[in-house]
């Protein structure tokens, strides 16, 4: 499970020195804050680092066991703007804007507005960002003119649809399209909620009566199941965010849905093979004139941290403008961890290596809509989740029966209704 728990200076160091836990998401650029890490531990001869790096389902489940039964193994936890707002109002962690306030040159008025607003309570932040994303489309420029195609300006899925169709070729093993079709509330349920907004469907009326079987949110799950189907990679099913960037960046699909972040992974050289071939589009829509979503992956500190000062010393370190700095110049600027700060869109470096994808990124976080994710009004708030305790548990299970609606082994209608029944009894605790 533990992917890399040693850390920098996991075996051993000076004696008095605090060690420091960091349970983290083992994402591209968070696997490069750990190459890193040795550096700040120069800089800070009494701190010592170790991380626990995990993939997202199992980040997800590890952390939220730990902080909400006050397990007290992590001193700073990878978390999102969905946990940040329901933790800390749950007293589960640190507020930061005192140590925040109190760090020269910090600068949280530069975070982007949405993000920083995302991970607050009672207007203090308690988590800061690492990075900020939202969804978008990126395709295979050299692709689409062998097949005489056109991205549109701004695709519909529709059109998605139908370009996939042109460009799958099974016999070379050449997928339309990659979408996520890995069961987890943040795996497949996060691309998949944006095409259930798009389309008009929505979890819940405003008096909470659950809304899975409606014919909007069957249409996009028909949608999306016959697309990833027909269409999409080999083994949707178990086909997550890793694995589709695997696939998209070895040329084996024409088309990506998924999340901003990705764009630095599939033009690094180091990663991809589709380098200088990449388009990026808009998250296509429906009914909606937008359907990105907003996610930040940050960091926070679990009040049972006994290391609160040392833990915030690493964590500004990771999320403050120098770090960027760091990243771009030992490591290639389009490494940079996207969307949570301005500063970084205007770095001349950054500018010129992420021409073809920063506007586009920072346009989709700011433009956003977690207050009015769909077309008809919503008791919840969150693009590609429902920002309530609940839908953990709520979208993993949705999301194992419409994988499974994915694998063939059975029809969407049945899979709705039995996520139909998961969320009546969700919403009958809200009425």
């Amino acid at each position: 499970m533990v992917a890399g728990c040693s850390g920098a200076g996991a075996l051993g160091g000076e004696a008095g020195a605090q060690t420091v836990t960091v349970a983290i998401v083992s994402n591209p650029q968070m696997e490069d804050a750990i190459k890193l890490a040795p550096q700040f531990e120069a800089e800070n001869p009494g701190i010592r680092l170790r991380f626990v790096s995990l993939s997202e389902n199992e980040a997800r489940a590890k952390i939220t066991a730990s902080v909400a039964t006050g397990g007290g193994e992590f001193d700073a936890v990878m978390i999102s703007n969905y946990e940040t707002p329901q933790w800390a109002q749950n007293g589960w962690l640190t507020d930061l804007q005192p140590m925040v306030d109190a760090t020269p040159g910090y600068d949280a008025a530069d975070f982007v507005p949405s993000v920083r607003n995302s991970l607050s309570y009672q207007g203090h932040m308690y988590a800061v960002p690492f990075y900020g994303e939202s969804s978008f489309l990126m395709y295979r420029t050299d692709l689409f003119a062998q097949a005489g195609l056109t991205m549109p300006a701004n695709p519909t899925w529709q059109q998605v649809a139908d370009m996939a169709a042109r460009l799958t070729d099974k016999s070379k093993g050449k997928a339309g399209i990659c979408l996520r079709g890995k069961p987890g509330w943040g795996e497949m349920m996060a691309p998949f909620n944006t095409v259930v907004n798009t389309f008009g469907g929505r979890w819940y009326d405003p008096q909470w009566n659950a809304q899975l079987t409606s014919p909007q949110f069957e249409q996009a799950s028909q949608f999306y199941v016959d697309l990833v189907r027909n269409y999409g990679e080999p083994g949707a099913a178990q086909a997550g965010f890793s694995e589709c960037g695997t696939q998209f960046g070895q040329g084996n699909a024409a088309m990506w849905y998924d999340a901003t972040s990705a764009a630095g992974t599939v033009e690094n050289p180091d990663e991809s093979t589709v380098v200088g071939r990449v388009g990026f589009a808009p998250a296509p829509v429906v009914a909606t004139p937008s359907s990105g979503w907003l996610y930040t992956w940050s960091l926070a500190i679990p009040k049972t941290s006994p290391r609160k000062d040392a833990t915030w010393k690493f964590m500004s370190w990771m999320t403050s403008k120098q770090y960027m700095q760091r990243v771009g110049t030992q490591l290639g600027w389009t490494s940079l961890p996207p969307g949570s700060r301005l500063s970084t869109y205007q770095i001349p470096q950054y500018q010129q290596a992420a021409a073809a994808f920063g506007p586009t990124v920072l346009n989709a976080i700011q433009s956003a809509n977690p207050q009015q994710p769909t077309v008809q009004p919503v008791p919840y708030q969150g693009v590609q989740f429902l920002r309530i305790p609940e839908f953990q548990d709520l979208g993993t299970r949705v999301s194992q029966q419409l994988s499974a609606a994915i694998a063939g082994q059975k029809t969407v209608r049945q899979a709705l209704e039995q996520s139909q029944e998961y969320a009546s009894t969700v919403g009958e605790s809200y009425q």
